[in-house]
């Protein structure tokens, strides 16, 4: 099997968090004493794609660790309709892994219009959103060669992280998230045995679901990103409660789910889903680092332990990486190629 750039990216997550938390936690810092001194309440994020799930990911961690209400960005309100809303005392964050896409430098352009603080989180320097934002936070994650982000994508919900800790001044959490590295690497040393099984069970489903709630809420559509993107299987993302007000009857014999269930404040009630996704006939695939809910998959990959569910979703995707993968080359795709994409895309 040759090389792929895909799965040597995503072997290189530990190393490029290590990196970010070290050399980005001066200009974190001086940002987060900047958003305390504006007395900023509510934050308005410019995303889309993977970086849009990383936005999902901001709207938990900074409602729940600093008390900031989180919307995100409507682009086409700004560059379409010509009717920015309103974003006084406002902070306002473009979220982009080449930092080109204009509609997103287009709503951060506007929040500096309007006096909003502005803040860019990049992988690339010197790019237009670097220029547009007040305040930048680059990733610092190398050159990221494969169509589909992975070290990416981690590290911008490590800045996130490292900025709403730096905002709270919260000692415990720091400690927290200095063991991320080891938590991804560990995630991302998972049984390859348990990854292919996951990914056999679902080679021959043309759609399914991923479930997730809360600070997974962002995992469950990054997973499913990553599964349409690289294996073309139609998985649509919900939050495990949003779906039982509806979809659940989709449930049978034989349909395709996967479940990401991180121990924390909802995993009981995810696991309560679980049972009846099974009871129902289905046979999901279990990112999880809770023995029970490991216990009712079909294939079960198992995560870190002793991570703090804020930081989860951080290691939990890692698995949904390593899936999509698999699952696309035992479909016979190929996972540095997806069909139809490019590495930059510029929406207007």
């Amino acid at each position: 099997m040759s090389e792929s750039v895909l799965l040597s990216e995503i072997a290189e997550q530990p190393a490029v968090l290590e990196r970010l938390l070290t050399e980005a936690a001066a200009d974190v810092e001086a940002i987060a004493a900047t958003i305390r001194a504006r007395n900023i309440h509510h934050v308005v994020i410019a995303a889309r794609g993977s970086s849009d799930n990383a936005a999902r990911y901001a709207q938990y961690l900074f409602g729940a660790h600093n008390r900031l209400t989180v919307t995100l960005a409507t682009p086409s309100l700004f560059t379409r309709y010509r009717t920015p809303p309103v974003m006084a005392g406002a902070l306002v964050i473009g979220i982009s892994q080449s930092g080109e896409s204009p509609d997103l430098v287009a709503v951060v352009e506007e929040g500096r219009r309007q006096g909003c603080l502005t803040l860019g989180v990049t992988n690339v320097s010197g790019s237009p959103l670097t220029s547009a934002a007040e305040h930048t936070i680059v990733l610092g994650a190398g050159k990221e060669r494969s169509i589909a982000a992975t070290k990416t994508y981690t590290a911008q919900l490590t800045a996130l992280a490292l900025l709403s800790t730096a905002v709270s001044q919260n000692g415990e959490w720091r400690q927290q998230l200095a063991r991320v590295p080891a938590f991804v690497a560990a995630a991302h040393g998972v049984d390859r045995n348990a990854v292919l099984a996951a990914a056999s069970a679902l080679k021959d489903a043309g759609h399914g679901v991923v479930l997730g709630r809360g600070f997974n809420f962002a995992t469950a559509f990054e997973a499913a990103l990553k599964a349409k993107e690289l294996a073309y299987v139609a998985v649509e993302p919900y939050s495990s409660a949003d779906f039982q007000h509806g979809p659940i009857a989709l449930i049978d014999t034989g349909f395709a789910a996967i479940v990401i269930n991180a121990a924390g404040a909802v995993s009981s009630e995810v696991e309560s889903l679980l049972r009846t996704v099974v009871e129902r006939g289905a046979r999901p695939v279990v990112v999880s680092n809770v023995a029970s809910s490991l216990a009712l998959a079909s294939a079960a990959i198992p995560i870190p332990a002793d991570m703090p569910e804020w930081l989860s979703p951080i290691a939990a995707i890692v698995p949904g990486q390593l899936l999509a993968f698999h699952l696309s080359r035992l479909r016979g795709f190929d996972p540095d190629a997806p069909r139809g994409l490019k590495k930059v895309t510029k929406t207007t």
